[in-house]
């Protein structure tokens, strides 16, 4: 009976696989650098996470209004979850912010980490969260105190005409008008609209127009007596809140309306809030951030300006309004408005970004300018990314703001490193100890996986955004005992086969066949942990999960184009064919069972010997 066929095996051509796999993802890593090697080293560097460098992270929570009978508020929907996390990276990325993450974490939060930003900074990024408002003012006054010794109902005398006011008009330039309480740039708003991002001149009112402070006595705070405007159009509500109101507090809103953002953040009520010191009555919300649409920031002849239409119906509601501010508190021959209740203020998460002036009814075109100081592209940007990206779909407050310095970064990366040199060592040692001449594939396999593994994070990190975080390391620890398992399973199987008194060049290919299942099926395990981890896990521990899934796909091309085809070669040598004493594959020191010939197996003699004996053959040798 003629022996079984060992199947034909094609060593080179998997080797040559992994070759040209690895001359690609070397190409795609070099690529715009390729013809200069000067600069190859700029193309290995990874992102890292927060905890690798110095950054910021801050968690916010969405929250809801309770509706009538509910005794808790409800959960955000899962769409306005989503949409609020796509908002919010279009703020981020607006930005130019380098690896900035912006990810969901269980049903109501969302995590902001941003690599190597000030904690300041990040705040200022995401604390402009709730929807975009547009409010005409209603009355303002000065946040300064008075002294009892001076009479605190003294009112403020300046109509606005001393400080740089917005003016509403598509092509009038606003000049400079008194105590209107505006304190932003000088800006105008009209068929063309006008605001400013940041405040630049700030209000300079006239010494009578704001009540001196004496050195002595108990001081108070100015109310709606003290205020220009029309106090009458207030609720009582409101009306208690702008007396209670005090700018100076840096925590004016908790104080005023407790830690819910909806208070402030109700269209449908007035509100008052901060500008630059200055107190602001307002009326209910004629505009907001969803009604919005095509927001630009542009360069004109007169300047800078940003650009918006509004949608109906919010457009004709904001037509009709303007008109009505124009005909009442425009002075056309001045350029100036007459009362504040020619200013509509730009509100986002409570806070006015800008109060222009209005100076002509505005309808569905609307124009910002910088007034007469005029916009920087800067400043333009700014409000446009304010406009375009404030109209969240829910109102959010920061849980809480977390920091990583540099140094600790620095740390936590030597540490991992650390970890994965000193496994790496232990399984290099192992492998020569125990398998001899087979611990040189070991180290090989190993190589070539960790040298996939680090091109692959790398190809992530420029095209994918992808940042490595400590957990991450921790899962490319992992990595090395998933690919050390792997070539223990074929080792072992191989060994077996060679106990069997089979040529080693036999026992390579029956031993891979049976090795081939037990290592998928491993690998399978591996990665379907790593996946459903990554799904149902938030925040570091989905890094964890990406990395072990990564690295277990890479062990599986690592053992099928790498280590059984060199194994395959190595079996051609007389060092390792032959069995040689240091090749790990002695037949003599694995106890391998004589070689029988013939068609059936020798069998054991009643006394426990065989019958015959045993002959050899090369049953399966290729």
């Amino acid at each position: 009976m003629a022996p079984p066929s060992t199947p034909t095996s094609h060593p080179w051509r998997y080797l040559t696989a992994m070759v040209v796999l690895i001359l690609v993802m070397l190409g795609s890593v070099l690529s715009g650098n390729i013809l200069n090697p000067a600069h190859w080293h700029k193309s290995f560097v990874v992102g890292l996470g927060l905890d690798l460098s110095s950054g910021t992270s801050v968690t916010l929570q969405a929250v809801t209004q309770k509706q009538p009978g509910q005794k808790t508020s409800p959960p955000p929907s899962a769409a306005a979850m989503a949409k609020a996390v796509q908002i919010i990276t279009n703020r981020v990325e607006a930005t130019g912010l380098d690896n900035a993450t912006v990810v969901p974490q269980g049903s109501n939060e969302i995590v902001v980490s941003v690599p190597g930003a000030g904690a300041q900074k990040v705040a200022t990024l995401v604390g402009e969260t709730a929807l975009l408002r547009i409010r005409q003012v209603l009355l303002t006054a000065p946040n300064t105190t008075t002294s009892t010794s001076s009479s605190s109902s003294s009112k403020s005398s300046a109509t606005p005409s001393a400080t740089p006011t917005p003016s509403a008009s598509a092509s009038a330039t606003p000049t400079p008008s008194s105590g209107s309480g505006q304190a932003a740039t000088a800006t105008k708003v009209g068929a063309s609209a006008s605001a400013s991002p940041s405040a630049s001149p700030s209000p300079s009112a006239s010494p009578s127009s704001t009540p001196k402070a004496s050195t002595s006595g108990k001081t108070v705070l100015s109310t709606t007596a003290d205020g220009t405007g029309d106090a009458s159009a207030l609720t009582s509500a409101t009306a208690k809140l702008f007396d209670k109101l005090n700018c100076h507090q840096k925590d004016w809103k908790t104080l005023i309306y407790g830690p819910d953002p909806n208070a402030w953040d109700n269209p449908n009520v007035q509100t008052v809030a901060c500008l630059s010191g200055e107190k602001y009555a307002m009326g209910k919300a004629v505009v907001q951030g969803k009604d919005l649409d095509n927001v630009q920031a542009q360069d004109q002849t007169g300047g800078w300006v940003v650009t918006f239409n509004v949608k109906n119906p919010a457009a004709g509601k904001l037509g009709t309004l303007t008109t009505s501010m124009n005909e009442q508190y425009y002075d056309s021959s001045t350029g100036t408005v007459t009362s504040p209740l020619g200013l509509l203020a730009i509100v986002l998460d409570g806070d006015i970004q800008s109060a222009p002036q209005v100076s002509q009814p505005i309808s569905s075109s609307v124009q910002i300018y910088g007034g007469s100081v005029g916009f920087s592209q800067s400043q333009a940007d700014n409000l446009a990314d304010v406009l375009k990206y404030g109209s969240l779909p829910l109102s959010f407050k920061n849980l809480y703001t977390s920091s990583d310095s540099a140094s600790l970064g620095a740390d936590q990366l030597s540490a991992g490193l650390f970890a994965a040199l000193v496994g790496l060592l232990l399984v290099v040692i192992y492998s020569f100890v125990y398998y001899r001449g087979l611990g040189i594939v070991s180290v090989l396999s190993l190589s070539i996986a960790a040298m996939l593994s680090y091109l692959s994070v790398v190809l992530l990190s420029k095209e994918a955004g992808f940042t490595l975080t400590l957990a991450g390391i921790a899962g490319l620890i992992v990595a090395i005992g998933i690919t050390a398992d792997s070539f223990i399973v074929y080792f072992e199987r191989l060994r077996d086969e060679v106990r069997e008194g089979r040529s080693l060049r036999a026992a390579v290919e029956r031993g891979w066949g049976r090795a081939r299942r037990t290592i998928l099926v491993s690998d399978t395990v591996s990665f379907l942990a790593a996946l459903l981890l990554y799904i149902l896990s938030q925040g570091d521990v989905r890094g964890f999960a990406f990395t072990l899934g990564l690295t277990t796909l890479v062990d599986v091309l690592v053992v099928f184009l790498f280590t059984k085809p060199m194994i395959t070669l190595l079996a051609r040598t007389r060092f390792y064919g032959g069995g040689h004493p240091l090749s790990g594959l002695d037949p003599n020191r694995l106890g391998a069972r004589a070689p029988w010939r013939g068609g059936r197996r020798p069998q054991p003699s009643a006394a426990g010997g065989a019958t015959g004996a045993p002959t050899t053959t090369s049953t399966g040798e290729a």
